[in-house]
């Protein structure tokens, strides 16, 4: 009999299904076949040279060692300036933490804060990892379903109906993944008038991907149009996406001074403080202007329309063109009943994307892992070509199949 046993919040969590994904895409690249990966939510451009400079210039200064444990003065300064500038929010340098990237933040504002049964409010479809990492915090997910009809965005009726006396926290991801959905002013403000009547719901803003908006609104947070939810309010954001960084780690995240306290203490026990070259060169970021934001938005922008139109040309397939982020959730409706040229009869999105990758050679993400079926996600962080090269495979495959 073996001595190592596994935890249960081990076992009642499974791996990320777009790990999974891109793992198998790989493994068939091994293989010697052509696939064309869409899996992966990860920009396709290098660093801006000045970061990587900022970060060589902190090793050579000798800035190699232990920081702050919460993160050095310098980046959280920058980051309660950035608040400022970017977001209208006043925040204090104490009240943030920087993180090993801003999953890290997220997971341990959940043990921080969730008991046994306690529930967490996550609008479907979600980012894969936020009901396993509540269920990893002996938490319980409830899942809001937010129909493609509504823009797959949360309505104030569905929040109000799914609060119960045990809900905790409330997860908000805007812009989505992998929806790119967004909410404007107003839709954030009748979402506050709910969230005032409940002052026992903790609020969570993933705000990863807000530098990538393609709708031309303001980029407004639910604290800005609210600020008398900050005493319960957690906002994570990092630099992984807006800088090409997410190899260098760096989440961070600012709330209410007990919460950010209890965070710190798990850091300070886990992982301790972030890297203090990447800390060097999130800092350079923070403080490097817009025009990377700009010119990467609209090149992302090029993609999102070039391959939507691509992808809705394709009979039984259709997207809606996303508000934010850089991901297709593509609805597949239009091919379950179909069959394959093996005689297979395609049932489920889950089947669907494992014979896009067996037929057409190309990877992409099931619905289902993001709580909402049947679709696919598929990332335009990649570059044109490429994603050209992948719409065309799809069509040629779905014209293969019959159906009966």
């Amino acid at each position: 009999m073996s001595a190592i046993r596994i935890a249960s919040r081990v076992t009642r969590i499974k791996p990320s299904p777009s790990s999974t994904a891109s793992d198998r895409a790989n493994a068939l690249k091994r293989e010697g076949k052509s696939i064309i990966n869409l899996v992966v939510g990860e920009p396709d451009f290098d660093t801006p040279p000045a970061i990587c400079q900022a970060a060589c210039e902190a090793i050579n200064r000798g800035e190699t060692r232990y920081t702050q444990n919460n993160g050095t003065p310098a980046l959280r300064a920058a980051i309660a300036a950035k608040f400022a500038r970017e977001n209208r929010l006043t925040v204090a340098a104490d009240d943030i933490i920087v993180t090993n990237g801003a999953k890290s933040a997220i997971f341990n504002a959940f043990a921080a804060t969730l008991e046994t049964g306690d529930e967490v409010l996550i609008p479907a479809p979600y980012w894969v990892s936020y009901p396993d990492m509540v269920l990893a915090c002996d938490g319980r997910p409830l899942i809001i379903t937010c129909q493609e009809a509504a823009g797959f965005r949360l309505t104030p009726e569905q929040l109000r109906a799914s609060i119960t006396s045990r809900c905790r926290w409330l997860l908000l991801n805007s812009p989505s993944n992998p929806t790119g959905a967004t909410y404007s002013r107003a839709e954030l403000r009748a979402l506050a008038d709910v969230l005032l009547d409940y002052p026992h719901l903790a609020i969570m803003t993933d705000d990863i991907y807000e530098h990538i908006r393609y709708d031309g609104s303001e980029n407004v947070h639910l604290l800005e149009v609210e600020p008398r939810l900050a005493d319960r309010t957690l906002v994570v954001n990092g630099v992984s996406k807006t800088y090409a960084m997410t190899g260098w780690r760096i989440g961070y995240a600012a709330g209410p001074k007990a919460l950010i306290a209890a965070m710190g203490t798990l850091q300070s026990q886990s992982t301790s403080n972030a890297s203090s070259v990447s800390q060097a060169a999130a800092l350079a970021a923070l403080n490097s202007g817009t025009e990377f934001i700009s010119h990467s938005r609209e090149i992302y922008r090029q993609r999102r329309d070039a391959m939507a139109a691509a992808l809705n040309a394709i009979p039984g397939l259709h997207c809606q063109l996303p508000d934010g982020a850089f991901y297709l959730y593509v609805n597949c409706a239009g091919l379950l009943g179909k069959t394959t040229a093996t005689g297979q009869v395609l049932k489920s999105d889950t089947e669907v994307v494992l014979w896009l990758l067996e037929s057409a050679g190309v990877a992409v993400v099931a619905g289902s892992a993001y709580g909402l079926s049947p679709y696919f996600r598929l990332s335009i962080a990649t570059d044109l070509a490429t994603l050209q090269a992948g719409a065309a495979q799809i069509a040629t495959a779905v014209a293969t199949l019959n159906s009966y």
